[in-house]
């Protein structure tokens, strides 16, 4: 795949990953609208990849603690908040597997790749997202989640494998809808998608392997390296950002690139 895709691709995934837009969305209708090779399921879970390690950095006191409480919670063991955080985590992601295994195995998740599914997600997943952040009380913050809460939003995250619902997008909505402040809301968001998109990196790794495509896993080095940088950045901004700016201004971005995509796919 030509560089210039790649860097287009990692861009685009980097910045919208964690914006309430849908990155998965932005990445099918580039080749759709751009006229370009769909770069397949291979390079877009690689750019994932990519934003999993800048999360991963970004949250690290979170993360260190998750993982050393796993250990704990492995051994049967939910004595520290480590653990605790751990399994709320573990109970956020089963919805997503579950339904993200069904979907592929049946063929539906690449019957929803096409520019009509991600108007409509795009134009009714923002109006429920506002919807959530006008209404929702910001009574709870992070300390308040627990299994309830998790599974809850372990629901809503699984409504995000429709192309164009935006993952972060449907767990910050469940998120404010349950009263989270939004700040809290979109850190809950991110620390859901370390498990959700390590789930997806094991299924690249047996596809490159199963594959054996040498050119595709280079292609994917070079998209998720460039795809961190992006995030990172695109991260860091957000989150500064949600103590002072409501979610609106995203909302617009969705309903007005909803109603576009809705007349070129029915035009």
């Amino acid at each position: 795949m030509p560089l210039t895709q790649l860097m287009i691709l990692a861009l685009i995934q980097g910045i919208t990953e964690f914006l309430p837009i849908s990155s998965s969305g932005h990445l099918i209708l580039l080749p759709n609208l751009a006229g370009m090779q769909d770069q397949g399921q291979v390079i877009d879970i690689a750019v994932h990849i990519g934003t999993l390690a800048a999360v991963v950095l970004y949250f690290w006191s979170d993360v260190k603690e998750a993982a050393i409480g796993t250990l704990r919670l492995l051994r049967g063991r939910i004595d520290t908040p480590g653990a605790f955080l751990a399994l709320c985590l573990l109970v956020a992601t089963l919805p997503v597997i579950i339904v993200g295994l069904a979907m592929k195995l049946t063929g539906v998740d690449e019957m929803l790749r096409s520019v009509a599914v991600i108007g409509w997600t795009m134009l009714i997943f923002g109006i429920v997202l506002w919807w959530a952040d006008q209404k929702g009380p910001e009574i709870r913050n992070e300390s308040d989640w627990g299994v309830r809460d998790a599974l809850i939003l372990g629901l809503w995250q699984a409504v995000a494998l429709i192309p164009g619902t935006s993952r972060s997008g449907i767990t910050i909505t469940g998120a404010r809808a349950l009263g989270y402040n939004r700040h809290d809301a979109a850190k809950l968001s991110m620390l859901m998608s370390i498990p959700t998109i390590a789930a997806s990196g094991i299924l690249l790794g047996a596809e490159v392997i199963s594959t054996a495509d040498a050119a595709a896993a280079k292609d994917g080095a070079i998209a998720a390296a460039m795809s961190f940088v992006a995030a990172l950045v695109a991260l860091t901004l957000m989150m500064r950002l949600l103590r002072s700016v409501s979610f609106t201004p995203y909302v617009i971005y969705r309903v007005i690139l909803g109603i576009a995509l809705l007349v070129y796919a029915y035009s």
